[in-house]
């Protein structure tokens, strides 16, 4: 990552704003709705890959589809290593995960198969050495 930080015009402000909600539009619907061809709206979204303002394009899951119904926000005190940090990578049931400043060390976000699916996690989580967890569960998301 890069500490400079880019310098983004409205044409392009408004194109993330696009993207952000619907990632898979077509190039010239894209260019319609800001106001240029379909070839200038796919180099401008070239352009913000190059320069790294789009890092990567990713798919949203529906967690619910998949039968987890349950998600909820952990907080954890552990030591963090390499070795736990790729531990969380492979759950399957871990949305998010990340180190944070201060109390607690970890946030991580789940989606569980209810609460035994919840339970199970912690356990896991227990036996990595997490310690003073902290459970809050999503009612319902916003953003």
């Amino acid at each position: 990552m890069t500490s400079e930080t880019a310098a983004i015009d409205k044409i392009d402000n408004d194109i993330l704003e696009i993207l952000k909600l619907d990632a898979r539009i077509p190039w010239q619907m894209l260019g319609e709705r800001i106001g240029l061809s379909a070839n200038a709206a796919a180099d401008r979204v070239r352009r913000l890959m190059r320069r790294g303002v789009i890092s990567r394009f990713t798919t949203v899951v529906d967690q619910r589809m998949l039968g987890r119904s349950l998600s909820a926000i952990v907080d954890a005190r552990i030591t963090t290593t390499p070795k736990f940090d790729e531990a969380l990578r492979r759950r399957s049931d871990v949305v998010w995960a990340a180190h944070v400043t201060g109390v607690p060390d970890v946030k991580i976000m789940v989606a569980c198969h209810g609460t035994e699916g919840l339970d199970e996690f912690l356990q896991w989580l227990a036996k990595q050495g997490a310690t003073d967890t902290r459970t809050d569960v999503v009612l319902r998301s916003i953003v």
